[in-house]
Formats: C-alpha cells, sequence, structure tokens
C-alpha cells in the first residue's frame, strides 16, 4: 500500500492508508468474482460501442452522438494579453513553480 501511495505522490495518514488498502483489497475480491463466470461462449469485443454506418447497429447509441457544431467558436486571446497579469513569463509562456521533487 505505501509503494501504491509513493508512486501517487500521496502522503496518507495509517487511518487513510487502512481505508485504502480494504477499498483496494475491495475491488481485487470482486475482480476475482468476475474471473468465476463461464465466458466460453462468449465472444470476444474490441470496444463496447459499435461505430458503423448500419443504423441496426448504430441505434442503440444514437443517444450519444451530436452533430458538430462550430457555432460559439472564437479567437482565442493573443498572447500578450493571456500573459499580461502572468506573475511570471518569459514572455511566450506562463512560468510555475516547481510542484513534483523528484
Amino acid at each position: 500500500m505505501a509503494y501504491v501511495a509513493d508512486l501517487a505522490n500521496l502522503e496518507l495518514t495509517g487511518e487513510e492508508r487502512r481505508r485504502l488498502l480494504r477499498d483496494l483489497n475491495s475491488i481485487l475480491e470482486y475482480v476475482d468474482r468476475l474471473s468465476e463466470l463461464d465466458t466460453e461462449n462468449v465472444q470476444p469485443m474490441a470496444q463496447v460501442s459499435h461505430c458503423s454506418d448500419s443504423t441496426e447497429i448504430a441505434e442503440p447509441f444514437g443517444y450519444a452522438s451530436r452533430e458538430d457544431i462550430h457555432e460559439g467558436l472564437r479567437k482565442s486571446l493573443p498572447r500578450e494579453i493571456a500573459l499580461a497579469n502572468a506573475p511570471e513569463t518569459d514572455g511566450t509562456f506562463f512560468r510555475v513553480p516547481k510542484v513534483i521533487e523528484r
């Protein structure tokens, strides 16, 4: 658990570690339960959504598609204006303090 927290750069209290360990174990137990399912007659899938021109296949996912609308698009701020109130800049980019110490 400490290793995972370290990878995520998390500082956890003892209680947080215990709770996270319990949650991770619960997830792993659930995955083990899934491995007990009989999937012998189930076709492998490359993806869960159907991408096809066929209305028959694409229809179930019709709710998830939308028209590409370009209304409301506008130009970005000019760089000089975007950087004008920045506490620190190199003239092209914002300069920010380093947040990861590794």
